[in-house]
C-alpha cells in the first residue's frame, strides 16, 4: 500500500505517512531505526537479528525515493543501508503498538537500554539534594 504523502518532521523526529483513504501513521525515528530492514539489524536469516540498543536519540536526516516501491532512510548515527518498501512501512505503521512493546520487552529481557551505552545520563534534580 503506497502512501499518498511522505513527510519528514525533523523537530519531532518522525516520519509521517498519509494514505488516500485517510489512514495516517506517524513513525518515530528510533522505531524506524530499531526495525530497519537492513542486514545489520535483521541479519541474513531467522535467528540472526541484532537487538539495537542506545537508539533513543537517533534522528532521521533524509528520506530518499528508491524507484516507485520504497524509500531509503538516512539516520544521524550513520545508518543508511535499509530499503523500506511501502509494504514494510505499512506493516510498521499498522503494527506499531505491538512491535514497539515487543522491542521494549526484548531490551528489558537482556538488561539493555534505549539510551546510548557510551553516555551516562544523570538526573540533575537528584544531585541537588
Amino acid at each position: 500500500m503506497r502512501p499518498q504523502e511522505v513527510k519528514l518532521h525533523k523537530v519531532s523526529a518522525t516520519l509521517e505517512l498519509v494514505y488516500a483513504d485517510g489512514l495516517n501513521f506517524s513513525l518515530p525515528s528510533e522505531y524506524l531505526r530499531v526495525y530497519s530492514p537492513s542486514a545489520e539489524v535483521r541479519g541474513h536469516g531467522q535467528g540472526q537479528e541484532l537487538l539495537q540498543i542506545g537508539k533513543r536519540r537517533v534522528k532521521l536526516n533524509t528520506v530518499e525515493p528508491v524507484g516507485h516501491y520504497a524509500v531509503r532512510l538516512r539516520f544521524d548515527d550513520g545508518h543508511d543501508t535499509g530499503i523500506y518498501t511501502w509494504e514494510y512501512l505499512y506493516e510498521l505503521g499498522s503494527r506499531q503498538e505491538f512491535l514497539w512493546q515487543d522491542y521494549l520487552n526484548r531490551l528489558e529481557s537482556v538488561g539493555a537500554s534505549r539510551e546510548d551505552p557510551t553516555v551516562q545520563v544523570v538526573n540533575i534534580v537528584s544531585l541537588k539534594k
